[in-house]
């Protein structure tokens, strides 16, 4: 469901009418920081888990592989 020309112009006009014409210039700029700065946290959260994805998990500041399984309570002869 996309929004047509119509629609777009009814929005136009009733944000003309609810802020004036002297501020929507304003008020666009300030939703365009909004945007920007939510994209840009959006954006570093990815990385975050990205990151944490692609690392091997560290306990001890061993990797996974590094560290040894608990002993069974068996000896190989």
């Amino acid at each position: 469901m996309s929004m047509g020309w119509t629609e777009l112009i009814v929005i136009f006009c009733v944000v003309l009418l609810f802020f004036g014409s002297k501020r929507i210039p304003e008020v666009a700029r300030a939703l365009g920081r909004a945007s920007r700065e939510f994209k840009n946290a959006r954006d570093s959260v990815v990385d975050e888990v990205k990151e944490s994805i692609a690392e091997p998990e560290k306990q001890d500041g061993r990797t996974v592989s590094e560290r040894q399984l608990p002993d069974s309570g068996q000896k190989e002869k």
